[in-house]
């Protein structure tokens, strides 16, 4: 069984977020500790802990997530182009074990990222 994490709780409506987009698949919401000017994290329902334990059948769902980054992006005007960062595992950075995709942008993105 999956952790419980931040993210499930926001996904229940435990904790308030600045939410953008929800759909039955996955809730996008602005990130408290922004790295951008527009930083908004796009998180699945499904508790994936991190991409390195996604299955063959969450395909389908993967591809939901980065087009609604691309959808968010258009949404929010993200014209001049965006950043999309999936942190794996600690050494990857990653923080909060539930998979989460970051779209950064609203500023010229650096490279390499750090």
């Amino acid at each position: 069984m999956s952790e419980e994490t931040i993210f499930s709780k926001i996904i229940r409506k435990e904790i308030p977020a600045n939410i953008v987009y929800e759909d039955d698949q996955c809730l996008a919401f602005r990130d408290i500790n922004p790295q951008a000017p527009t930083h908004i994290l796009v998180i699945p329902k499904k508790n994936i802990p991190m991409l390195g334990d996604a299955a063959p059948e969450d395909k389908e769902l993967l591809g939901h997530l980065l087009l609604t980054v691309k959808d968010i992006a258009k949404q929010v005007g993200l014209e001049n182009g965006y950043r999309v960062v999936i942190n794996t595992g600690s050494d990857g950075g990653q923080t909060v074990f539930h998979l989460h995709l970051h779209l950064l942008g609203d500023r010229q993105m650096q490279w390499p990222p750090g």
